[in-house]
């Protein structure tokens, strides 16, 4: 095996465009755990760590900018208030240990349908910044997973950010797993409430193929709450509707049966949770004084 270790950006994409088969490692959560079981065996190794842009975030008025090496550990006491959906996913990734060193490019990269970051990307359209030394490509995040553990790069490709509008509503991320800590989850799911644009994210993940978003779910909620002036009245949400948001969220999902849990608990679970996270996100924004471009305050994750 070779160990490539560049000191510059640039010289990371050069190595990568010599050799496309090259696995870029970072935090290594995930390269090291398929090296020590021998599920993976490549050729070359990219080594990131010594390349300090990858470990930036900078904030505009539209768009966080987060590094690829932005750790989790970072991501859960530098952007609580600004991304606090990932930033609630976060905390339910692994041990202390684990969300020292990894990342959500690592997440990106490895594109498991169980990756934990993937649900509150997915509920706010974040944007995956591509790399290589033919330019730069901005890949919107419903585009990005191609496939179990597929994504979108080319084989000369390295992710360099995400992309991630800052949380002008409120945000929920849920998560169930055969315990509390270091757990892949059976499923997750991730709620954000856009009140500027009349306009609801989802995203769930480890109940299909790949990460995505319940389409036919969010419209619905969209119409429900444009149509009844809720998003003026802020009034309570209407129960049937609330059941049946969670119907299409479940309706979206195309589960497996497996060792964390079968397919049918895969989609009540998911029902279960959009109801759930729906109310908290409305309870939020139900809050006296809260404008619609207010940051949201609740850390709630379950």
């Amino acid at each position: 095996m070779e160990f490539l270790r560049p000191a510059s950006w640039a010289d990371a994409l050069a190595a990568k465009a010599a050799h496309p088969d090259a696995v870029p490692i970072s935090g290594g959560t995930d390269v090291m755990v398929e090296l020590n079981f021998d599920l993976a065996r490549p050729t070359v190794l990219l080594d990131l760590t010594r390349i300090p842009e990858l470990t930036d975030w900078s904030a505009t008025d539209d768009r966080i900018h987060l590094g690829a090496g932005v750790t989790y550990s970072r991501i859960i006491t530098e952007l609580a208030d600004k991304l606090p959906g990932l930033a609630m996913a976060a905390r339910t990734v692994g041990s202390p240990q684990i969300r020292n060193r990894g990342t959500v490019g690592g997440n990106l990269g490895a594109a498991s349908p169980a990756g934990d970051s993937h649900p509150p990307l997915l509920a706010n359209d974040a944007v995956v910044v591509a790399h290589s030394v033919r330019g730069i490509r901005h890949i919107p995040i419903a585009d990005f997973y191609t496939g179990v553990k597929r994504n979108a790069l080319a084989p000369d490709e390295l992710v360099a950010a995400v992309r991630v509008p800052p949380a002008a509503g409120p945000q929920q991320f849920a998560k169930i797993g055969t315990r509390n800590a270091m757990v892949i989850a059976v499923t997750a799911f991730a709620l954000s409430l856009h009140p500027e644009r009349g306009r609801v994210g989802t995203g769930f993940g480890s109940a299909a193929p790949t990460p995505r978003s319940a389409r036919a779910a969010e419209r619905f909620l969209e119409s429900e709450l444009h149509a009844s002036g809720r998003w003026e009245s802020r009034a309570e949400l209407d129960p049937a509707a609330v059941t049946r948001f969670g119907e299409l969220v479940a309706a979206a999902a195309e589960p497996i049966d497996d060792v964390r849990g079968s397919a049918r608990y895969r989609r009540h679970a998911l029902s279960v949770m959009a109801r759930r996270t729906l109310v908290w996100a409305w309870n939020d924004y139900r809050r006296p004084g809260r404008g619609h471009g207010d940051q949201p305050v609740s850390t709630r994750c379950a």
